[in-house]
């Protein structure tokens, strides 16, 4: 995996295509092309039969040069760096920054591609390929673009992550009228997403969107709280308030009761995947009642498997 930075700082994990898939790609684009290579020759041969040997000679140049290679360097800039080869192998040409390739980046791969590629049957493309960390050829290094997938492995769908047992119930007063939805929407989208992103660029977004919620809300964390348990907190807080509110207005099922804190004895302190316990004097609420709305009841997250959220409690 490959990790570029975009002028916002932001670190792009990109999967580097390997020769294997590369070559695959170039032998597609290579059999459309020469079909089409001889295709037009023999057109334009039929058509040239009246014509003396110099002049046939510099239309079969031409013709090299037009379709050989002018041909997939228009293909990739018209594309923006996918060709049929490319397409069907689910390949990408971009530039080392992530973005489309323009003329310049084909022009260049192109012509590199006429003497690593056609004119040594593609044994320098390969050797340099291998040699290379992000499977680059000679044409991507001169170029300054790198050959992706864009197709992989589907993956599950990103899960809200639930709060730590030692938050859950602490932010129940909390008065969250004046936070907009699309501060909700980008602190979801967050949490799903937290353990794809680089650690430190995740950590500065979780403070910016902590930061917004504290302003929105006029609370703050409590010391030593991580900016992503706090926003996991907040959110789990809501969808208990919009689950009661639901089952209250459809009747015919009680409201649970709101959570009331009670102290955890040492002995069964919950503990996260870290092996971290709660601070002392931390408490964990104990709900009464069935799950609301596909809320679990607090002895349902809080046992002793410990928490799936991967927050760490403070030190």
């Amino acid at each position: 995996m490959s990790e570029l930075v975009t002028g916002d700082a932001v670190v792009l994990e990109l999967r580097p295509a390997r020769l294997p898939s590369r070559a695959l790609a170039a032998a597609i684009d290579l059999a459309v092309v020469f079909c089409v290579f001889i295709l037009v020759s023999v057109v334009v041969g039929i058509a040239s039969v009246t014509l003396d040997e110099a002049a046939v000679a510099a239309i079969g140049v031409a013709l090299f040069l037009l379709v050989l290679i002018g041909g997939p360097i228009a293909v990739e800039t018209l594309s923006h760096g996918r060709s049929l080869g490319k397409l069907a192998c689910g390949l990408r040409v971009v530039r080392d920054d992530g973005g489309p390739i323009r003329f310049r980046h084909a022009l260049v791969r192109g012509a590199m591609g006429a003497v690593e590629i056609l004119m040594t049957f593609g044994a320098v493309a390969s050797v340099a390929s291998l040699v290379s960390a992000r499977g680059r050829r000679l044409g991507d290094v001169f170029a300054g673009t790198l050959v992706i997938r864009e197709r992989v492995s589907a993956k599950r769908p990103g899960v809200m992550p639930p709060p730590p047992p030692w938050l859950v119930g602490r932010f129940s007063q909390l008065d969250l009228s004046a936070v907009p939805d699309e501060l909700w929407l980008a602190i979801r989208q967050y949490l799903t997403r937290m353990h794809q992103l680089d650690a430190g660029v995740g950590g500065s977004i979780a403070g910016r969107l902590a930061d917004e919620l504290v302003a929105r809300t006029g609370i703050s964390p409590p010391q030593g709280i991580p900016a992503a348990a706090f926003l996991a907190a907040v959110v789990h807080e809501r969808q208990a308030r919009d689950a009661r509110r639901v089952f209250s207005g459809a009747g015919g099922a009680a409201a649970s009761r709101a959570p009331e804190p009670v102290p955890v004895p040492p002995a069964s302190v919950p503990t996260v995947s870290g092996g971290f316990a709660a601070p002392a004097g931390v408490t964990a609420p104990v709900e009464v009642g069935e799950a609301v709305g596909g809320v679990p009841r607090a002895e349902e997250r809080g046992g002793a498997g410990g928490s799936s959220a991967g927050f760490a409690p403070p030190g």
